[in-house]
């Protein structure tokens, strides 16, 4: 699972303190990103905050990640709710038939993530995700249509 894949600008992400890390070495980047990952700013305040690119943030971000330094506040990033999966499951079925509700549920699955708590910023990921599976093109063009619509009316 890559929890940095995508459009991360709304993630929010806080410091962990691991007693079993042993000695870690950080350079001033590192530091820095770290210090500024409080659990209630998003990345993209956190680039701005440090006058950072987002191609930057993630290549250190990455490396805090596999230290276990730093993990997803996931109280504080929003999520899709379940009128989203309804019109995302319809739209689907429509372009694949009945196996549509399966599919989701591999690719939700696949990225890592719980229907029930699927945050918001990742949520058209998961639609272009599912629109490579669909093998009509007018049907696959249908539901990003569709899809891109609903999208716009979610908050992140």
């Amino acid at each position: 699972m890559n929890v940095f894949a995508g459009d991360m600008s709304k993630l929010v992400l806080k410091r962990t303190v691991r007693a079993d890390l042993g000695e870690v070495s950080l350079d001033s980047q590192m530091l820095q990103v770290l210090m500024e990952l409080d659990g209630t700013k998003n990345l993209g305040q956190v680039t701005r905050s440090l006058n950072m690119d987002l191609k930057q943030l993630r290549l250190i971000l990455n490396r805090l990640y596999k230290l276990h330094l730093c993990e997803t506040a996931k109280e504080a990033t929003p999520k899709v709710d379940k009128s989203f999966f309804h019109y995302l499951s319809s739209e689907l079925s429509r372009a694949m038939g009945p196996i549509a509700d399966v599919v989701i549920e591999d690719e939700i699955s696949e990225m890592g993530e719980n229907q029930s708590r699927f945050p918001s910023h990742r949520a058209a990921e998961l639609v272009d995700l599912l629109a490579r599976q669909i093998l009509r093109e007018e049907r696959k063009v249908a539901f990003q249509q569709a899809m891109v619509r609903k999208l716009r009316e979610i908050k992140v």
